[in-house]
């Protein structure tokens, strides 16, 4: 069993779906938590607080560096040092490149893809200092392949994958890594959006626009679970991932396969 005791996991975008996933089996594997997000904040910390991690909330807006920096400082401060970091923050919108939104465009980018350079700046020079340290960007199967009218999401996860790699390259000699982690479908507040979507649009029920979705792209027709992706992430703090480095793993049900 991998053990995090005396580490401390910062995930953002965790009060709920993949973030709060992850964080609750970096929690049970000993990490103290630092959450950030903006959803129900005191279900999330009774969520963490409910395995026994000491837990801590930030409600650093991902498009504000300096908000970013204040949570790291929050974080030190309370905990000592960051030893996981987890970029999981993210949005989504929908629309062709002719009609998208200039401004969705720019929160999308920043978001999704520039918070992880300055949350990936903040933690770096401590986990050099302790020559230990685990950053891993929740990227997407989008971050590999492209769909119509997501072009803004496909551009920053892309980019992602890209910041992943050289952050592996710049620390490659020392105790630190970095991988990103490509989930297919998982059935958080997001995607719940698109099965509503698709129902109101196509007249269809719940059910028949979740299979609808699923078998569009994912071959299994079953959802990947957040708790999945917090035992890959898990995977990737332990001793035997020290050489798992700039590497994208894909749990997507055979997305990317096709």
């Amino acid at each position: 069993m991998t053990t995090l005791n005396g580490k401390t996991a910062l995930v953002t975008g965790s009060t709920s779906g993949i973030g709060l996933g992850i964080a609750q089996v970096l929690a049970r594997a000993g990490a103290n938590l630092v959450l950030n997000g903006f959803g129900d904040t005191e279900a999330a910390i009774a969520a963490i607080e409910a395995t026994g991690a000491a837990v801590i909330h930030h409600p650093a807006d991902m498009r504000r560096p300096d908000e970013i920096e204040a949570m790291f400082a929050m974080a030190r401060q309370r905990f000592g040092a960051v030893d996981v970091l987890v970029n999981n923050a993210g949005i989504q919108h929908v629309a062709p490149i002719e009609s998208f939104d200039t401004r969705t465009w720019d929160d999308i980018l920043a978001i999704n893809l520039s918070s992880g350079f300055h949350t990936t700046r903040q933690a770096l020079p401590g986990m050099r200092a302790r020559n230990w340290g685990r950053i891993i960007n929740i990227a997407s199967v989008h971050g590999l392949v492209g769909s119509a009218g997501k072009s803004a999401y496909v551009a920053a996860k892309h980019g992602l994958v890209g910041l992943t790699k050289v952050t592996a390259l710049e620390t490659a000699r020392t105790g630190v890594t970095c991988n990103a982690i490509c989930p297919g479908f998982v059935l958080t507040p997001l995607v719940q959006r698109q099965i509503d979507d698709l129902a109101a649009r196509e007249g269809l029920s719940a059910d028949d626009a979740r299979a609808r979705l699923l078998g569009e792209k994912q071959p299994s027709g079953r959802f990947v679970t957040p708790a999945e992706l917090g035992n890959l992430a898990l995977m990737l703090c332990s001793p035997e991932a020290a050489e798992v480095r700039g590497a994208t793993w894909v749990a997507d049900g055979g997305w990317t396969a096709q």
